[in-house]
């Protein structure tokens, strides 16, 4: 397993952040960890950002991932909640480009495409695929199985790129047929 790379997949949001924590040798993905961050609801937004910020420093100080996948601020048609998410964001996204880690970013849909095989795939079919292709995570929280299917897309795309398809973007572009 010398060649095994740690990919941390993160699902932000203010109230809770999921994340996830894979292995990929070759082809083979397997399970690390998966947890969620939960700021306290009453604590002011700074301080709420602050817990998100440090949560996913020690996830990367206790799994020491070597790169890190985002899923996306999907719009929302409140304005004031996406600015929020935005914020939640941008606090996770932090910390592993702090560490110095590969932060790539993924949609929704690419992250669904990727894990189930269609874009429109609801919480409860990505939670199935989650369990099928990690059987050893046991049932994680929607939240934690969102982030540990941002973490396949990532292995997926850079998987693809490794054989010269281009960027992560493209990459899925390529998967969906889209070019």
């Amino acid at each position: 397993m010398a060649n095994t790379i740690r990919i941390l997949g993160l699902d932000p949001g203010l109230r809770k952040t999921g994340w996830g924590v894979i292995a990929v040798d070759g082809a083979r993905l397997s399970w690390v960890a998966h947890g969620v961050i939960a700021p306290d609801d009453k604590a002011p937004f700074s301080d709420r950002l602050l817990t998100l910020f440090e949560g996913v420093v020690s996830v990367i100080e206790r799994y020491l991932p070597h790169e890190a996948a985002v899923e996306e601020t999907f719009l929302n048609t409140n304005a004031q909640s996406t600015l929020k998410l935005g914020h939640a964001r941008a606090a996770a996204m932090i910390a592993p480009a702090r560490a110095g880690l590969i932060v790539a970013e993924y949609s929704a849909k690419e992250v669904k495409k990727s894990v189930v095989g269609t874009g429109g795939a609801d919480k409860d079919q990505v939670a199935y695929m989650i369990a099928r292709l990690l059987p050893t995570a046991g049932g994680p929280t929607a939240d934690a199985a969102d982030a540990l299917a941002v973490a396949i897309a990532h292995a997926h795309a850079r998987k693809a790129r490794a054989l010269g398809h281009g960027s992560a973007r493209h990459t899925l572009a390529a998967m969906r047929g889209v070019a």
